[in-house]
């Protein structure tokens, strides 16, 4: 079987809100605490994760994520339990998403039987 993915992407207001990088960047800041090394994982700037982390919690009406100021023992980020909400809502859907896409569209994309191979040829 062909494999099929599907990218789902949710705009609020007209504007991109929650897509596959943004969920992937709040899954790296669950995973590390750290907003700079999600970012690094994904071989994105500081800056480029902020400014996406910043526009997602504007979004949104509770933040995704919640940062800690940096001291003594650095700084981190928090995924809110909106934020967990939003991934697991986000992966569900894309799931449906890729399994329907599976459904409708596997059988445009399937190789050819023999049959119809040699036809072509001819």
């Amino acid at each position: 079987m062909t494999l099929i993915t599907v990218r789902v992407r949710i705009y609020l207001a007209g504007s991109l809100a929650v897509g596959p990088g943004r969920v992937e960047l709040l899954e790296g800041v669950q995973r590390t605490g750290s907003l700079a090394k999600a970012a690094r994982g994904m071989e994105m700037s500081y800056r480029r994760a902020w400014l996406l982390m910043q526009s997602l919690n504007d979004s949104l009406s509770s933040p995704a994520t919640i940062a800690v100021k940096g001291g003594r023992n650095g700084g981190g980020a928090t995924v809110t339990p909106t934020g967990l909400a939003l991934i697991r809502a986000y992966r569900r859907l894309e799931a449906k998403a890729t399994c329907e896409a599976q459904k409708q569209f596997a059988k445009f994309v399937e190789p050819a039987s023999p049959v119809t191979s040699r036809r072509r040829r001819a």
